[in-house]
């Protein structure tokens, strides 16, 4: 009996040893396996970061900026029946043709709670009703305060308080590689929220200088993105992923009208100024810092000896302009505005827009491969200093011309090389509109009679029975005749 107790003691032991030995061996395999098998370990990806996900979270964006985002609807009347404008009918959301009337969509932004909205200018251009539509349904007629065709803005106001409203971001801080989201309202669906990241800042794409008639050069440092815009996009929000506007969205480029991964926004800083300058003066103090400039390439940095392939080479000074006074000369290199760095164009026209004529600005520009950095003063489009009023506009006391007038400034004149000439403001169903007479067309004579103001209008026309001849031009440069009986 001791004898067998004695082999199952020897026995448990020796297994029990066995068991040990054997996981003990068997951890030391596996812990090995995790440390150095390459196929064990977990994948991950390179930009992953432990304090936070790969994509970004945007629920509070969108919570915070889809109800100050609105829906624009408009009337225009159809003055050309037979006119295709695919400006128009690619980012306005697609005008619906009638005998009459144009109707069309897009977006637009709440930037106060007092109701101010900020969208396109192509959404409410010529619009003979305006309805804007908030996202709990809510509708109000708007009114327009002003526009800037040469930045493709324009400033809505309802009459209602207490409205959800985006905060400002600045678009100068935007990075590319950054999220963002679009808000607005493509093919007339409510309040669609899409995503993509900034593609590339100050960008150029001419659509402005093609599309508007203006005196003053376009605007165009567009933000552009991928994130999905459509038309009746147009004027709706860019925004950052904590909710703040950071550029309104204008335009894509597209060969079939629809979204095909390029999309392009107003930087915010440019539009805060805009309507800033719309709200207290009526019309917008575009500063000049009297530059002829251009782009600087690998081929015309050879030409000229410049050394590093950064900023906007001058070529020319405007006279008595406000870089000519603050010592900038033909050959200089700017390379920044005010501590921001500009390396196109488009970048520098960007940087001045967002002043007014007087403000006193630092430019910095190399010469000689000498940094050096210069105080200037920006003037106004009339190469003075101070505040431009807003142009009066004058309804003639003939109705059936259906037409307001403007009188025109020095500069306008000098860029459309006239002595003399009145500009037709707006164009309302009537003599001017049925003869073909489009709105911004400067008449420099009637009936071979030099017209210098607006009384000269009137003074030809009011008491004229018979067949008129006014002779003028378009901003463009186009000259024009057009006939019609009184």
């Amino acid at each position: 009996m001791k004898k067998l107790m004695s082999y199952l003691f020897v026995g448990i032991v020796g297994g029990s040893f066995t068991l040990a030995i054997n996981h003990f061996f068997l951890s030391k395999s596996n812990h090995q396996s995790l440390q150095y098998n390459p196929y064990s370990a977990p994948i991950q990806l390179t930009n992953y970061s432990a304090s936070g996900s790969v994509i970004p979270d945007f629920v509070e964006s969108a919570e915070k900026s889809v109800n100050s985002v609105v829906h624009i609807k408009t009337l225009v009347e159809n003055k050309n029946n037979l006119s295709y404008d695919p400006f128009q009918d690619w980012f306005f959301g697609g005008r619906q043709r009638q005998p009459n009337l144009m109707q069309g969509s897009g977006s637009g932004v709440i930037i106060s709670q007092d109701g101010y909205i900020v969208t396109n200018n192509h959404v409410v251009n010529g619009a003979t009703k305006i309805e804007v539509i908030l996202n709990d349904k809510r509708s109000y007629i708007a009114n327009v305060i002003g526009t800037d065709p040469s930045t493709d803005l324009a400033l809505l106001k309802v009459k209602e308080s207490d409205l959800p409203y985006i905060n400002y971001g600045n678009s100068d801080a935007v990075k590319i590689g950054e999220w963002v989201l679009a808000v607005g309202n493509p093919f007339n669906l409510n309040s669609t929220v899409t995503a993509g990241i900034i593609s590339a800042k100050g960008r150029n794409i001419n659509i402005l200088d093609q599309q508007q008639g203006g005196l003053i050069a376009p605007i165009e440092s567009f933000l552009q993105t991928d994130a999905a815009v459509n038309p009746g996009n147009s004027g709706g929000a860019l925004v950052n992923t904590s909710g703040d506007l950071v550029g309104i969205n204008t335009a894509i480029a597209s060969n079939n009208g629809s979204y095909q991964g390029y999309s392009f926004a107003i930087p915010v800083n440019i539009v805060r100024k805009v309507v800033s300058d719309l709200i207290e003066f009526g019309t917008v103090q575009r500063a000049f810092i009297g530059l002829s400039i251009r782009d600087i390439d690998a081929k015309f940095a050879d030409e000229k000896n410049i050394k590093q392939l950064k900023g906007v080479y001058i070529n020319g000074l405007t006279e008595n302009g406000a870089g000519e006074a603050a010592g900038i000369k033909i050959g200089d290199v700017v390379t920044k505005i005010e501590n921001v760095q500009v390396k196109s164009t488009s970048e520098l026209l960007e940087q001045i827009g967002k002043f007014r004529p007087s403000d006193k600005i630092n430019v910095t520009v190399i010469r000689n491969e000498k940094e050096l950095n210069l105080p200037v003063v920006l003037k106004n489009k009339e190469n003075s200093l101070g505040i431009i009023k807003k142009p009066e506009i004058h309804r003639t006391s003939i109705n059936s011309l259906g037409a307001e007038f403007e009188e025109l400034s020095t500069e306008d004149l000098a860029k459309l090389k006239i002595s003399s000439g009145v500009k037709i403001a707006k164009v309302e169903p009537g003599k001017l509109a049925n003869a073909g007479i489009k709105e911004g067309f400067v008449i420099t004579s009637i009936d071979k009679k030099k017209i210098n103001s607006v009384k000269d209008v009137q003074a030809n026309l009011e008491n004229k029975t018979g067949g008129v001849l006014i002779e003028g031009i378009y901003p463009n440069g186009m000259r024009a005749y057009y006939g019609f009986g009184l």
